[in-house]
């Protein structure tokens, strides 16, 4: 292990759980989570599940600290937590050329790193666990194309530019919608923000552009759109739409028919923990986990729990 005695200034770092795991010989051990936000839901979900998992065993210090949207931020809260006494690191990096450089030095320095959900441009990590964003973009994507009959005008609204997450969602997006040509688009960049997509959708609709379907980057987006479509009495039920994340608010659109379909995107919090405790038992872990997604449309709407 690691231990590093200076201070951490200007830290702002949330305590969660402190506790000893007795498995681990007695040693007091700190694993710090550096989230790019705790703003969005999904990200705030993501965080819970990894202090509830780390719950479970007495003696962990658990600490997080919130980037607030800023790469800037977030890389100097990364910078700090390696001066200090952490023994792991997990991060979800808000862009990946950005965060790349500051995540290879505390890995070079021999502090393990777990990247849970976004991944960076190395594989200078311990172990990387996401679900596979390029497949599920490809497979909404087709799904979406059908249901406008292979012709039409479709809306992107996309997540984080630079985030691995947005970045491969949109290249399946583009990989699949070239394969038609009576297929047209739009990409509107929105953050996987609610507030964002709002803004974006009312830009749009008021610049005259007429859309047939909707491929949001996460559910948050989707619901925005919604929200706007209705504002501008266009019933949402008329224009497809797909979503990913598989909340509860997009549970409930599907029953009502008004978000075509979603995809289970788990926050991989609980795996994240996991796989954090036995790296620090010195067991072996894979180098990367990818996690299982499911679609959901009316047809196994009421089978499938949403993620949060």
């Amino acid at each position: 292990m690691h231990h590093f005695k200076r201070s951490i200034k200007g830290l702002s770092a949330i305590l969660l759980s402190l506790a000893s795991i007795p498995a681990i010989a007695g040693e007091q051990l700190h694993i710090a989570f550096s989230q790019d936000t705790l703003g969005n839901d999904w990200r705030l979900a993501q965080i819970r599940q990894v202090e509830q998992e780390l719950a479970k065993y007495p003696g962990v210090r658990f600490s997080v600290t919130d980037g607030l949207g800023d790469t800037a931020l977030q890389i100097q809260h990364i910078e700090d937590l390696a001066l200090g006494d952490i023994d792991l690191l997990m991060t979800s990096p808000r862009t990946r050329a950005a965060l790349t450089p500051t995540i290879q030095k505390v890995y070079r320095q021999g502090i393990p790193v777990v990247l849970v959900s976004r991944g960076i441009n190395s594989r200078d990590y311990t172990t990387f666990i996401h679900p596979d964003d390029r497949r599920i973009a490809e497979t909404a994507t087709r799904y979406l194309i059908r249901q406008i009959h292979n012709k039409g005008h479709i809306l992107m609204l996309e997540g984080i530019p630079g985030s691995s997450t947005s970045d491969l969602r949109t290249a399946g997006f583009l990989n699949i919608v070239k394969e038609y040509p009576e297929i047209s688009y739009t990409r509107r960049v929105a953050n996987y923000l609610r507030a964002d997509a709002i803004l974006a959708m009312e830009d749009l609709l008021s610049s005259g552009i007429r859309i047939d379907a909707i491929f949001a980057q996460s559910d948050s987006m989707a619901e925005a759109a919604r929200l706007v479509l209705s504002k501008h009495r266009i019933n949402p039920k008329s224009i497809p739409s797909v979503g990913i994340d598989y909340i509860r608010s997009a549970r409930e659109a599907i029953r009502r028919g008004e978000q075509s379909a979603s995809f289970t995107y788990p926050t991989g919090g609980a795996e994240g923990a996991r796989i954090a405790l036995k790296i620090l038992k010195g067991e072996a872990v894979p180098k990367e986990i990818v996690l299982e997604s499911t679609m959901v449309t009316k047809d196994n709407v009421d089978q499938v729990e949403p993620i949060f």
